[in-house]
């Protein structure tokens, strides 16, 4: 990719960003579990952050979708994985579809606010019992008069504790699983809705996830994001959205992984000699080096190609997989090369592996993955009927 004077100064306002308003926190969020989202998103839409590929008659830049991988890249700098999540559930995977299939109305409601950083969103695709495999979810939306009546559950729903909204997934008739499904705006004040106490999760501390449940929550049809039936071709090209982010922002995490390990082994005294002088700690840390940057020339060429109207779901599927599987091995080797330090709770690399190991279960885990890539590849073996 040939990056612009644009692309910079993107580059340039995220970095100080995340250097000034994000890292002096991360332990206190961390610990928390929690940050201060509404006052942080509402500086992002003040920036313009929120709404960089977004039109500009909702308050968007109106850019290509190669200058939000360049701001996702650098969020992933910050000291912590929960944050750049966050943001990402507002940018990359509750408002794709909404920017690009909403009606005007819809859009003014909710597309507006949420690029100002004045309504914060959440995506409500999984459940208990469907989490990869979208096309099972169990969630219905019935219509009764000029309404839907929403019931069900989601699962594993970031930002929802401090969501305005949620952009839901679910079965609006009878139809195959492939066609039968919609996605809705639906405010979360809305009599119904229930938000249960926030998930304890392995790791992305400071972002706030839960379940959602929806006990006859009545929504207006105009509140559907394009035609009736259309949700699962939807959300599958806001998959692709996701994915990329992804795997654009864990390469600077990464990257401090290796950066913060090589400090530590320079500085640590093992038999007479710095650590970094053993030939297995820095020919490894190399490979690893060489690895994420294959990695960002993977997420580089499919931006390049979605910003083309090209069709990327192999290249943004193979990014995905690569980022989650590479994640745990740059975060495990570099673990290990601390001793002791690394096993502390507190340590960077310790976070960073415990942040990491979302990539390859969230947005489609790795298999899921795998099985995409083979299709793609004239490999899959058919369903037996």
């Amino acid at each position: 990719m040939i990056f612009t004077q644009e692309h910079n100064e993107i580059r340039r306002t995220v970095k100080n960003f995340v250097e000034n308003e994000i890292n002096p926190y991360c332990d206190e969020w961390e610990k928390a579990g929690e940050f201060p989202m509404k006052e942080m998103f509402k500086k992002l839409g003040d920036l313009g952050l929120l709404g960089i590929s977004k039109p500009t008659e909702y308050g968007g830049m109106g850019l290509d979708y190669s200058y939000n991988i360049v701001a996702a890249e650098e969020f992933g700098a910050a000291h912590c994985g929960g944050v750049p999540l966050a943001i990402g559930v507002q940018t990359d995977m509750c408002t794709p579809a909404l920017a690009r299939f909403g009606s005007n109305e819809l859009r003014e409601e909710f597309l507006a606010q949420s690029i100002s950083g004045d309504m914060i969103g959440c995506i409500g695709v999984s459940e208990p019992s469907a989490g990869s495999d979208v096309a099972a979810i169990k969630t219905t939306a019935k219509k009764d008069g000029d309404d839907y009546v929403i019931n069900g559950t989601k699962m594993w729903i970031t930002n929802s504790p401090k969501a305005d909204y949620i952009c839901l997934l679910a079965n609006t008739s009878d139809d195959k699983v492939h066609l039968n499904k919609s996605l809705i705006v639906v405010p979360m004040n809305t009599p119904g809705i229930e938000v249960a106490p926030r998930l304890n999760k392995l790791g992305m501390r400071s972002s706030e996830t839960a379940q959602v449940f929806f006990d006859n929550v009545r929504i207006p049809q105009r509140y559907r994001i394009g035609a009736e039936g259309s949700g699962f071709m939807m959300q599958m090209l806001q998959f692709q959205e996701e994915r990329l982010f992804g795997a654009a922002n864990i390469l600077k995490g990464l990257e401090q992984c290796v950066d913060q390990t090589i400090d530590y082994c320079r500085e640590r005294q093992t038999f007479g000699q710095p650590l970094l002088d053993n030939q297995v700690i820095h020919f490894r840390l190399a490979e690893l080096q060489t690895e994420i940057e294959a990695l960002r020339c993977m997420v580089y060429q499919g931006v390049e190609g979605y910003i083309n109207k090209k069709d990327v779901t192999m290249l943004a599927s193979m990014a995905k997989l690569k980022a989650g599987r590479l994640g745990r091995e740059v975060a495990d080797s570099c673990l290990q090369y601390w001793g002791g330090m690394g096993y502390m709770w507190e340590n960077p690399v310790s976070r960073a592996m415990r942040d990491i190991r979302l990539v390859s279960i969230g947005g489609g885990a790795d298999e899921i993955m795998l099985g995409i890539i083979c299709k793609l590849m004239g490999t899959l073996p058919k369903k037996k009927k």
